[in-house]
């Protein structure tokens, strides 16, 4: 006897259709269930980066691309996931401290930033008497 249950999300319309004792069919919807979850994570995920792309645009007057630049730096300076130093910063905003690794790592980077805006290869290097920039 072959019994068919059709399983439905209200939320984003999807259809499955598992049939019993088929476990091919079982496999699929265990696999299409878990790629949901991880498209909606990553979902989740993009709107934080998104929010903290745009306070760095706000605070640092700089294009998209930059903002995005500045926060994968961070993320990989402090080896921690993109969404996490994200909402790290979106949190800080809202006045939770901000860790001091992270801390550390965006000072880093804003060095960086502003040394390639004036042109120089650090932000440390003066010029004054008796200094030659090179």
């Amino acid at each position: 006897m072959r019994r068919t249950t059709v399983l439905q999300e209200d939320r984003w319309k999807l259809r499955a259709e598992a049939t019993w004792g088929n476990a091919a069919a079982g496999e699929d919807l265990v696999a299409l269930r878990a790629e949901n979850d991880q498209l909606r994570r990553a979902l989740a995920g993009r709107a934080v980066i998104d929010q903290a792309r745009g306070m760095v645009m706000v605070l640092t007057p700089c294009s998209r691309g930059t903002a995005r630049d500045l926060l994968v730096g961070t993320s990989r300076q402090c080896n921690t996931k993109l969404p996490e130093v994200a909402a790290a910063m979106v949190a800080a905003w809202e006045g939770k401290p901000l860790p001091e690794r992270m801390q550390r790592a965006l000072r880093h980077a804003l060095r960086r930033l502003y040394a390639e805006d004036r042109g120089c290869e650090s932000p440390r290097r003066m010029s004054g008497p008796g200094r030659e920039r090179s």
